[in-house]
């Protein structure tokens, strides 16, 4: 970051406060990855393993007002990974939390089930009508399509107050119903046509939707999708494998563009609900995460009888196995020992992880790969400002500075009444950036333009455009505090520029992959058609 820039912190009030909000969270958003196969016990069940988190003002135009919320599920689909292909776990609950008055529970619950509904087609062979080996016996183009052998369903629900005790409605179809059909993966262009065909196709399963309890109808959607996020996986789990000179040259932002993950899918749940039917009283923050849970006792059958996922039985209570909020706290920052216990925990009990964040280890384990390069400063790299209380306040609370107009309070994403907890929290207040305007580097982005106005990113919520690897590695690295100069951001003392052994080098920092030419959608759910398994 040019000096101009640090200087440009104090001298502009406004533009200063949204740069502490965003390099602050950064510093809390310790992932460097998006949530994929993250803990021990989570590898085992794909179907279940939540892979990341957006929730933000909607940009489409004509849709100011609505929030959309996407939890993207089970990782790193290979798109051509038949017969059976990616179908949700048909004995799981998969939802999506929000807490609207900020004392880490949650008030409003979205729950997703599904359903498959197995047709047993068969075909004439010789005298016999025998059962096909596959998901399709023809083409198909619209829902429910009869050449689909397995047809995919599901419900949402909307739980208030507690997600097991709560009161419980159905959402609906504005058309009538509350059964709505997934699209089938993208098998190939064979069997579901070329690009245009699959939007065309997987539109139909786009519903407008009554929220009971809204007085305006949302929107739905769940299927398959090209993975959104841009990521150098392999090199950031090798502890960042990448010359100095590499990721810190802007120039090279795009360097390792062929090492991401773009030619993978995923499964999205995308809602978009109105603000108005999510916010309470005159607080505007809502703090959101997303979990999967299955049944407490799951027992293969040994002899399992003709029909579809027939080989086991599941039974008692509902057992939560993933847990997403920010991106992404249990992929680098929990310790190993205590991944799988973050996943089964909920917010009001983050406290339990607050060693991870005010000691974190991932400056250390970056430095220490670092220290084989002939770029190697000669010194440790990493932060020394423990324990990084900072962070903690930032990561759990969200942001609220004094550097608003005559040092008054400026909030970017603090509910009034807070409890320190881990989520990812949004000021809907803020309106939404369109998208040719947004900046990759969201809230943390203003900061270093000049004139920059984007308050609706990263921090503030999770747009799929925000570089959240790039902006946590500058965070991680000492962004924070290197712009702390005087206590400017008010992140305390110990924080500052001397504490930064990079210098300004940290603000340049990146993984050589850019989010911000990743191909996405103008409008809801966002997230681009999925990759075909053939062409």
């Amino acid at each position: 970051m040019p000096s101009t820039a640090l200087q440009r912190l104090t001298k502009r009030a406004t533009l200063t406060a949204v740069g502490a909000a965003g390099l602050a969270t950064l510093a809390a958003m310790p992932a460097l990855a998006s949530s994929h196969r993250e803990a021990p016990s989570i590898t085992g069940s794909p179907k279940v393993d939540g892979t990341d988190f957006y929730m933000f003002s909607s940009y489409e135009p004509g849709r100011a007002g609505f929030v959309t919320l996407i939890a993207n599920y089970q990782p790193l689909q290979d798109p051509y990974g038949g017969p059976n292909y990616f179908k949700l776990d048909p004995n799981a609950l998969y939802e999506i939390h929000l807490d609207n008055n900020g004392d880490a529970k949650e008030d409003i619950t979205f729950q997703f089930q599904f359903k498959n509904n197995f047709k047993n087609i068969k075909v004439p062979v010789g005298n016999q009508m025998v059962g096909i080996p596959l998901a399709q016996a023809g083409t198909v183009s619209q829902p429910n399509d009869a050449a689909l052998n397995v047809n995919e369903q599901y419900t949402v629900n909307i739980v208030r107050g507690d997600r097991r005790t709560g009161s419980v409605a159905a959402l609906s179809k504005t058309t009538g119903g509350s059964v709505f059909d997934k699209p089938s993966d993208y098998i190939g262009t064979k069997t579901l046509g070329n690009k245009a065909a699959y939007d065309t196709y997987a539109g139909k399963h786009l519903y407008n939707v009554n929220i009971p309890g809204c007085a305006i109808a949302g929107r739905v959607f769940v299927g398959q999708r090209q993975e959104a996020f841009a990521v150098n996986l392999g090199t950031i789990f090798d502890l960042v494998n990448a010359p100095i000179a590499v990721i810190t040259d802007p120039a090279l932002i795009n360097a390792a563009a062929a090492n991401s993950i773009q030619d993978k899918n995923v499964t999205t749940l995308a809602l978009e609900v109105h603000k108005s039917c999510l916010v309470q009283g005159s607080e505007t923050v809502i703090g959101g995460w997303t979990t999967a849970s299955v049944r407490q006792s799951q027992l293969a059958n040994p002899n399992p009888p003709p029909g579809h996922g027939t080989a086991g039985n599941v039974g008692g209570a509902w057992v939560q196995v993933s847990r997403l909020g920010m991106p992404l706290v249990n992929e680098v920052v929990i310790g190993l020992a205590d991944k799988d216990r973050f996943n089964a925990s909920q917010p009001r009990n983050d406290g339990q992880f607050a060693t991870y964040v005010t000691n974190p280890t991932l400056p250390l384990l970056i430095d220490l790969v670092l220290k084989s390069d002939p770029n190697y400063p000669g010194v440790n790299i990493a932060p020394s400002n423990f324990p990084r209380l900072d962070l903690v306040n930032t990561f759990l609370t969200g942001i609220k500075t004094n550097l608003g107009p005559n040092g008054s309070p400026l909030n970017l994403n603090q509910p009034a009444n807070v409890v320190a907890s881990e989520m990812l929290r949004l000021n809907t207040a803020v309106a939404a950036v369109p998208f040719a305007q947004q900046n990759r580097l969201g809230v943390l982005g203003s900061l270093l333009t000049d004139g920059g106005a984007d308050l609706a990113g990263y921090p503030n919520g999770r747009r799929p455009k925000d570089d959240i690897v790039d902006i946590s590695l500058v965070a991680m690295m000492g962004g924070l505090c290197r712009a702390n100069a005087s206590n400017a951001l008010g992140f305390g003392a110990a924080c500052n520029p001397s504490v930064v052994p990079l210098g300004d080098t940290a603000f340049k920092l990146h993984d050589a992959v850019d989010q911000a030419v990743v191909p996405l959608l103008p409008g809801f759910p966002y997230l681009n058609t999925p990759n075909p398994g053939a062409k």
